[in-house]
Order: C-alpha cells, then sequence, then structure tokens
C-alpha cells in the first residue's frame, strides 16, 4: 500500500518556468527592466556624450602633432652652405677681376692673368656642384647691383693679385674647421690662389 501524494497531481506543474534575476546577468554590462510577461530584459546603456572641449582640445593635439612631424621632416641646410657660398663668390670675382685686368695688359702677365681666371673658373664650378649637392637646388648667383655707380678704373695685375691673396687666407681658414671631402676641396683652392699670387702674378724682381 502506497503513501498518498501530499500534492494533489491536478496542483503539480510539469514544466517550471525560470525567470532571470539580477544575480543571472553582470550587472555592469547594462540595466534591466521587465517587460508585460514579467521577464527581465536588458537595457541597452545610452552611449556617452562627448564634450565640445574635449573635441577641442583633441583637434588642438591633432595639429600640434601635425606641426612637430611637419618640422622634424624637414632639416635646416648644414652651416657649411654659406661659407662655401662665399667661397663661390669670391671664385666667381675673382675669374672677373684677372680677366679685366688682362684686358688692360700687354706682354706675358696677359697669358697668366687667363690661366688665373680659367682657374678660379674651374674652383667657383666645382663650388657650385658640391653646393647643388649639399642643398639639393642650383647654387645661387650673383645678382648685379641696381644702383649706378661711378665707372671704376680699370683692374691692374696688383689689384688681381691683392685679390687672390685675401681669397687665400679665406680659403686656409675655412678648411681648418671643414672635414673630409670638403676641406680637401677648399684647401686646394687656398693653395692654388697662394701660388697664383707668388709665383704667376708676382711682381718681376727688379735687377741689383
Amino acid at each position: 500500500m502506497s503513501c498518498p501524494d501530499p500534492i494533489p497531481r491536478h496542483n503539480r506543474r510539469t514544466n517550471t518556468q525560470r525567470y532571470a534575476s539580477a544575480a543571472d546577468v553582470n550587472p555592469k554590462l547594462a540595466p534591466m527592466r521587465r517587460d508585460g510577461d514579467g521577464k527581465m530584459l536588458l537595457v541597452p546603456s545610452t552611449p556617452p556624450t562627448i564634450s565640445r572641449r574635449r573635441v577641442l582640445a583633441s583637434a588642438a593635439a591633432l595639429a600640434l602633432l601635425g606641426a612637430t612631424a611637419s618640422a622634424c621632416g624637414s632639416s635646416p641646410p648644414p652651416p657649411e652652405v654659406d661659407e662655401l657660398a662665399a667661397q663661390l663668390d669670391r671664385a666667381r670675382a675673382d675669374s672677373q677681376l684677372a680677366t679685366d685686368a688682362a684686358a688692360e695688359e700687354r706682354g706675358s702677365v696677359v697669358e697668366a692673368l687667363t690661366a688665373v681666371a680659367a682657374e678660379r673658373a674651374a674652383h667657383a664650378q666645382a663650388l657650385s656642384d658640391e653646393l647643388v649637392r649639399m642643398r639639393g637646388a642650383e647654387a645661387p648667383t650673383t645678382t648685379p647691383s641696381s644702383t649706378t655707380a661711378e665707372p671704376a678704373k680699370p683692374p691692374t695685375v696688383k689689384d688681381a693679385a691683392n685679390a687672390l691673396r685675401a681669397s687665400a687666407a679665406s680659403a686656409s681658414e675655412l678648411a681648418a674647421k671643414l672635414s673630409g671631402y670638403r676641406a680637401g676641396l677648399i684647401a686646394s683652392i687656398a693653395a692654388a690662389c697662394t701660388a697664383a699670387y707668388t709665383v704667376a702674378l708676382a711682381e718681376p724682381r727688379r735687377p741689383q
């Protein structure tokens, strides 16, 4: 004989429905609410709002970053550029001075002045090529002055020699500060200028 069932069969629920509770859902993900049937539903979180101040600050930071990157991308030219450009101007001026002096002279000194003019023109070309390599652009050219000046006296052999002496001293000083190919180039120019004014254009010695 079996024991009576304390729970009537008509009161039993064959399938008990379990509703979601707050413990079943991570509360950090989203808030919850109940629908019309009593079920727990996830409510999407409200997207975070971005203030105007934050937008402006981000834009300013990006602008500053872009300016810094542009400044880092363009490097300044080496300091030797200006000094080599000055040597280029000297070489061109010396070549022109020797040419003008040769036009006023007679005799064997004309050949010496012509040789000096050609040599200084070669120096100018070598300096121009080096400046192009350093700057990536054509070497600067000397622009004539727009002011009208009185016609100067024709240059003499002595004027050409004095200009070469000054160029030799300037090149020797610069060569001591440089290194590598540029130092060798300027040193050779200094030596050539020294030989030009001490030998090629030297005043003939008077007989004793």
